[in-house]
């Protein structure tokens, strides 16, 4: 009796994932769709690329390139199941600098807060954590591309690409906002 409840409780918890993993990663797949290719009423990658510019990535077309790889790509293996680990970070780690770019309007999406940014990323890394379940690639594969070591090497990897990315922004926009407030200043002690 034991074994049996056992059993149907991993069956309901690979399900679980199962959903999880479609639901998060076409969501996903479908974003950096937009960006990559201009589908699904997104911009492709030069409308991107001019996006992420403005917004302090740069260079910009590189940028979005990036951007929407990692959803795409990272998106389209976690509805699969396949490489789990390094999906789930390369995804987390895109969300991760969309955030940044939405942190300022507060949390809430509905005024442009980072709440989105941060579902999609943190559902992305526990998929990478917990691993995508028996419906899966992986695990049809043998979990080879989804080992217990890789989960730490992934994260790492991404959280140095994104800091990376992240601070680099920081600090183009933090020049932009000295450069304007500099400029501003000799204005008006000319004036």
């Amino acid at each position: 009796m034991r074994h049996a409840r056992h059993a149907r409780h991993d069956h309901r918890g690979d399900l679980g994932l199962l959903l999880l993993r479609l639901g998060a990663g076409s969501v996903l797949a479908a974003h950096g769709a937009q960006k990559l290719f201009g589908w699904f009423g997104g911009h492709g990658i030069e409308g991107t690329g001019q996006f992420m510019e403005s917004v302090g990535y740069a260079p910009g077309r590189a940028s979005a390139t990036a951007a929407g790889l990692a959803e795409t790509g990272g998106g389209a293996l976690l509805a699969l199941g396949l490489a789990t680990p390094a999906a789930g970070a390369a995804a987390a780690g895109a969300m991760a600098g969309a955030a940044a770019v939405h942190a300022p309007n507060g949390f809430f999406n509905q005024g442009g807060g980072y709440e989105y940014a941060a579902t999609l990323g943190l559902t992305a890394a526990g998929l990478a954590v917990t691993g995508p379940g028996r419906y899966s690639l992986d695990h049809a594969l043998g979990h080879a591309v989804n080992r217990g070591w890789m989960i730490p090497a992934a994260f790492a990897a991404a959280a140095a690409g994104t800091a990376l990315v992240v601070g680099g922004r920081a600090r183009r926009l933090r020049k932009a906002e000295e450069g304007e407030q500099e400029a501003l200043f000799e204005e008006e002690s000319m004036a």
